[in-house]
């Protein structure tokens, strides 16, 4: 496992020496499906890498809705939890595992010490900045712009893309829940791409065609 994280590490461009001082101070933690990795009000004490699997990013209201952000794949780093750390605040989002996956845990601590020592890791933090923004644009635009059908076969798609499996194991109400929308409307629209011959529903599951 140690051999995965050094070749994600070298793969996104850090030096020898940082990628060595990130394998001295972190540490290997595996989360199984469904379970959170971060809450809302948590302190982020530690940036998690991941090795392999899906962390799903959300956003969460005080009645406990939930509305889906961005996903966490291999090699991704949680700039969110960077930024509750750097601006010393407390979590606003929730992290859990969509999948089975196993992250690199690195001390925050260490951040702010690694973004003035090397090049390499400020444009890796900056890099991760600028993706995680994008893909929350994506999602802003979907939500302002797009049908609930078309932000639900996007929704399918994105999930499709960052599992690697046309075959997506959820509920009409998980779907629900990260979409903000009602079961109901979730499985009339699944219903609708069914017929449009875009997807094949199952049992507690769909395949993307």
């Amino acid at each position: 496992m140690i051999d995965q994280i050094t070749k994600i590490l070298q793969q996104v461009g850090l030096e020898d020496q940082l990628v060595n001082e990130i394998i001295q101070t972190g540490r290997f933690l595996k989360v199984r499906e469904g379970q959170p990795l971060i809450e809302p009000g948590m302190d982020a004490k530690e940036m998690p890498l991941v090795i392999n699997g899906t962390l799903r990013v959300m956003r969460e209201d005080k009645e406990g809705r939930e509305i889906f952000l961005y996903y966490l794949e291999g090699g991704d780093a949680c700039a969110m939890s960077i930024s509750c750390c750097l601006g010393t605040m407390k979590s606003e989002f929730k992290v859990v595992a969509e999948e089975e996956a196993t992250l690199w845990m690195v001390p925050m601590h260490h951040i702010d010490t690694w973004m003035v020592k090397y090049r390499t890791f400020r444009k890796f933090i900056f890099d991760s900045y600028h993706d995680r923004f994008d893909e929350m644009l994506n999602t802003i635009d979907s939500i302002a712009f797009m049908n609930m059908d078309q932000r639900l076969m996007k929704y399918l798609l994105d999930k499709k893309q960052s599992t690697g499996s046309f075959v997506i194991n959820k509920t009409h109400e998980q779907i629900a829940q990260e979409l903000n929308t009602s079961r109901v409307v979730v499985s009339r629209l699944l219903k609708k791409l069914e017929r449009e011959e875009r997807i094949e529903l199952h049992r507690n599951r769909i395949e993307v065609l």
